[in-house]
């Protein structure tokens, strides 16, 4: 009760006991139970040498408003962590590390790298996690997984021994990027594409035998040392007489000949391109047409190799400088023009990618990518907000074969095999002790290691024990929403979507909620070299988790990016410091023997009844935002009903109840308190989990914790239309009373005389019902309802209502030409309003198309608002007067 809720909200006297009670309590662990129905979320694997950043913040805290909801709901709920083994990255960190030691990866051998990747996963793979408490995520952290736990492994080598068998994945020569500085293969899904500043170099390849030359136009001038032919567009006219001739590639006086084909754009360049089969996408399927083999002339690290002739050795960018210049030298340069395209960058280093032909092992796209066409062509998945449909359908109808080996060895290493005397290749579960072709036992493993996404593609359901049919398999699969941003659409989302469908037969999840960036307060995204990133732990720090969560769902709609401002944590923090203040109240005026089940509908005051159907309303209205995944349209209502309605306007209006004699009433008004401040907690606990937990557990009667309460039910018989007319009636009299007295510069300690004017019989029982808050809130000393202005005297302050008018006698109060100042703005308001309903009225093609109602609904404005302005004219008129 109150004598233990503390006289100040300080989150860090509560949260981290709070987690402890809740983990203690297993409210977090989700079981089997076919009495329920289940509900689940698998929370997208962080990498596991990751630290939390305001992204993991945004994301994890919709989940778990999502997970929270639904468990009260009563729901089985199952929201599944765990992290991602992150090869490239890790691998990156580790030799690092060991370089720092003054060894190498070589050095240190595969076995010995790999304890050293698996003590660096350990010392800081449960960084994240810690931190992910901190922010209240009420994940089962007893079915956290990892990528590379023997049980998800072991659905890897599954998965890729169907799609071998099946003839869906292959090993051959293909153009793929390739890092040199991570020094492996990366998908076009890992690739980013930047406009970047470049030349275009137009050089002269003599025509063998002949006082000729052919022009070709190219952005990478080293890779001519690879080239195998000019390539023209056999219907460009000027160069139908070169076709089938041999050009000598300068530098090297290499003899290539110059072949036709309709790849070659006539308006691009000089119509005739250089062909470098080994170096560039296009260039290999020209190659491949052409039967004109192959020639790489580039290392691993971006140097150029033994066929580079005087050039090996050299970076690439030195190369190409000095090719340049050679080709300058020796009169084979034309010109340079500027140009400005479009270049691949790691995703991860940001270093240049290199086209390069390579042996690696890929996935047959096509056939996977129909059925998850299918699936959301059909409506069985779902993107919120819709617009990501489009980028998802994109992606799939042009997707390319899928490079799935990587040169790395942290990771799943490939289950295949090789002979070393008979060539055979061998894909198998186990480590196959003979060959199968030849009797020999002469064998290796692949080097190479899977993409990680190849992993993660299968974390929807690898996570519940596929390929096994576990019971949590078959009970918690398909999962239900899965929550990422979305630009992993590509990376992530298809993947998974088409794995699951190819091995389980159905979608991995129904619906795919969007999130956008978090930026900074100036729109920037966060980053290092900015420095304008921020700690979600350190505001955690200083503002508590609720007041962090809250500022991130709140303002924020689905696939959008959102600033962040710490003003508005602070606002938040404000905010659950109000409900807190607003607690102790309520608390403190609180009979410990209060019973909230005898509520009697007799004994309900009007603001009773005002209150409890406005909490009844919120519900309902909070319940469908969330159902349609409006998190943050959810949060502001409850915000707003807590702040505005509860707090400024229903504790004060009962105030002088619980102060007062009358025994019933003073019950009454307790009674309500407490039944609407326990539907505040349960609508603000998915939002703002800590302190409504902590307020929770002071109230009287507490038998369960919150995290498990039930949700509170929309009961339509609760709605009372009369009494939320009549109090927002008397509510907006009182704020314009306040309003007027405030421009006045009027005390709230000066009493006055109000006079209501209004013919209306149904406006009269509403004032005549409000009196006493008009004395209470509205600083009224006597009040007075009369039908016409007989006896107001000359000097007062009006306001005006519909259908009413309030007058103030001011006496000495007040400065008569400021009132008129007043009254002119009034007046230049009703103006603008009058001015806008009447445009639309005047709009015959609203008339004509609007519903009827609506067009009624702005005529019934527009007599209001002149109702309104004529009595504005007429005051302004007699105080004029008056002077």
């Amino acid at each position: 009760m109150i004598e233990n809720l503390s006289k100040t909200y300080n989150p860090k006297d509560f949260e981290d006991r709070l987690y402890k009670f809740w983990k203690e309590k297993e409210y977090f662990k989700a079981h089997i139970n076919y009495d329920k129905e289940p509900y689940t979320i698998m929370m997208p694997p962080p990498n596991v040498t990751g630290n939390l950043h305001m992204g993991h913040a945004l994301n994890n805290t919709i989940q778990d408003i999502l997970i929270r909801w639904k468990r009260m709901q009563g729901y089985e709920v199952l929201w599944l962590p765990g992290t991602d083994h992150a090869s490239i990255s890790t691998e990156a960190k580790v030799v690092e590390k060991i370089r720092s030691e003054g060894k190498t990866k070589e050095e240190l051998g595969r076995d010995n790298f790999l304890k050293e990747a698996w003590e660096w996963t350990k010392k800081y793979g449960g960084n994240i996690n810690n931190q992910l408490e901190k922010l209240g995520v009420s994940c089962d952290w007893s079915r956290e997984r990892f990528t590379l736990d023997e049980s998800l492994s072991n659905a890897v080598k599954e998965v890729f021994i169907r799609l071998y068998e099946k003839g869906l994945i292959y090993r051959g020569n293909r153009i793929i990027n390739w890092c040199p500085d991570c020094k492996t293969a990366i998908s076009d899904a890992e690739v980013d594409h930047e406009e970047t500043s470049g030349h275009i170099w137009h050089i002269r390849y003599p025509i063998k035998n002949e006082d000729e030359f052919i022009v070709i136009a190219t952005t990478r001038p080293e890779t001519m040392l690879g080239d195998l032919a000019v390539a023209v567009n056999p219907k460009d006219e000027r160069y139908v007489n070169f076709i089938g001739k041999t050009a000598i590639l300068p530098l090297v006086n290499r003899e290539i000949p110059i072949i036709a084909d309709e790849y070659v754009e006539m308006d691009f360049g000089t119509g005739a391109v250089k062909i470098t089969p080994s170096h560039d996408p296009n260039d290999f399927e020209v190659g491949l047409r052409h039967n004109l083999g192959h020639l790489i002339i580039m290392n691993e690290d971006g140097t150029i190799n033994e066929n580079g002739g005087k050039y090996n050795g050299l970076d690439r960018y030195v190369a190409r400088k000095l090719i340049v210049e050679d080709l300058e030298k020796e009169g084979y340069l034309v010109e340079i023009k500027e140009h400005v395209h479009s270049v691949g960058h790691c995703e991860r280093c940001k270093t240049v990618v290199e086209p390069l032909i390579s042996k690696q092992w890929f996935v047959k796209m096509e056939p996977l990518a129909k059925p998850a066409l299918d699936a959301y062509k059909e409506g069985k998945l779902r993107f919120i907000p819709e617009r990501f449909g489009k980028i998802y359908t994109h992606w799939l109808e042009g997707i390319k074969d899928w490079c799935i080996s990587r040169q790395l060895w942290w990771g799943h290493r490939l289950p295949v095999y090789y002979c070393k005397d008979c060539g055979e290749v061998i894909v198998t579960r186990e480590e196959p002790e003979r060959c199968t072709k030849c009797n020999s036992t002469n064998m290796y493993q692949d080097s190479d290691t899977l993409d990680t996404w190849f992993s993660s593609a299968l974390w929807p359901f690898s996570t519940l024990g596929w390929p096994e049919e576990t019971e949590d398999y078959k009970y918690f699969f398909p999962t239900d929403v899965l929550v990422t941003g979305y630009d992993i659409i590509f990376f992530w989302v298809i993947r998974m979507v088409f794995s699951s469908i190819e091995q389980t037969g159905k979608v991995p999840f129904n619906d795919v909620f969007l999130t956008g960036l978090v930026r900074d307060s100036e729109g920037r995204k966060m980053s290092k070299s900015l420095g304008n990133g921020i700690d979600p732990l350190d505001v955690i720090e200083e503002y508590g988790a609720d007041a962090l969560r809250f500022t991130l769902v709140t303002g924020n709609t689905p696939g959008n990016d959102m600033r962040f401002h710490m003003e508005r944590v602070e606002a938040n923090r404000n905010f659950a410091n109000k409900l807190w203040n607003a607690t102790r109240f309520v608390l403190m005026n609180l009979d410990e023997k209060v019973v909230l089940e005898d509520i009697s509908p007799n004994l309900l005051e009007e603001e009773d009844k005002w209150i409890l159907s406005r909490i009844n309303r919120v519900i309902k209205e909070v319940t469908d935002n969330l159902n349609k995944y409006e998190i943050g349209m959810a949060a502001q209502r409850i915000y707003d009903f807590i702040w505005d309605e509860y707090c400024d306007w229903y504790i004060e209006m009962v105030k002088p109840r619980l102060y007062g004699d009358d025994k019933e009433s003073k019950e009454t008004a307790q009674k309500v308190l407490l039944h609407v401040l326990e539907n505040i907690l349960k609508l603000l606990h998915p939002f703002m989990p800590f302190i409504t937990e902590e307020i929770w557990g002071h109230l009287p009667g507490r038998e369960e914790a919150l995290i498990v309460s039930p949700w509170p039910k929309y009961n339509e018989n609760k709605v009372n239309v009369q009494a939320e007319i009549k109090m927002a009636y008397i509510m907006e009299a009182i704020k314009g009373i306040r309003n007027a007295r405030q421009e006045m510069n009027i005390a709230p300690s000066r009493k006055a005389t109000l006079i209501f004017v209004t013919k209306d019989e149904d406006i009269k029982d509403i004032i005549d019902y409000g009196k006493r808050y008009f004395t209470n809130l509205a600083s009224g000393e006597t009040i007075i309802i009369q039908e016409d202005r007989d006896n107001l005297g000359e000097d007062n302050i009006s306001v005006v209502l519909n259908k009413c008018e309030i007058f103030i006698p001011l006496k000495d109060l007040v400065d008569i030409d400021k009132e008129i100042e007043r009254l002119e703005k009034e007046k230049e308001k009703l103006e603008e309003e009058l001015k806008r309903v009447r445009g639309k009225l005047s709009n015959r093609g609203f008339i004509e198309k609007a519903p009827q109602e609506v067009v009624d609904k702005e005529r019934s404005k527009e007599k209001q608002y002149q109702d309104m302005m004529d009595k504005v004219l007429e005051r302004l008129k007699n105080l004029k007067a008056s002077k």
